[in-house]
């Protein structure tokens, strides 16, 4: 069976690395016996993988919820704060000019 062989770059690029990148680079290809652009094109997909995907709602919602306050109690009241948060219109009431009575 033979390794399937990935896609020739269509687009160069131009990179600056550390010299102790640069050597970390060449160790990798020679250890793996791949090329060094193979080996930062693999590097990148496994980066990509390992980034969690935008598209997300509750990760979205985490992101917007993060250094917020919570309740002490928030994982063991989770139903009750969800429920008071569904209820919550969030409107805050009109007032009225000053000077004018309801009626």
């Amino acid at each position: 069976m033979t390794a399937k062989r990935p896609p020739r770059a269509r687009e160069p690029l131009q990179i600056y690395i550390t010299s102790d990148e640069r050597r970390l680079l060449d160790r990798m290809a020679q250890e793996t016996g791949l090329s060094r652009a193979e080996v930062l094109r693999r590097g990148l997909r496994s980066f990509a993988r390992e980034q969690p995907t935008v598209s997300s709602p509750m990760l979205e919602f985490m992101r917007d919820m993060r250094g917020s306050d919570w309740p002490a109690d928030i994982g063991r009241n989770h139903d009750k704060y969800l429920e008071e948060a569904q209820l919550d219109t969030h409107r805050t009431p009109r007032r009225r000019p000053a000077g004018k009575k309801k009626g």
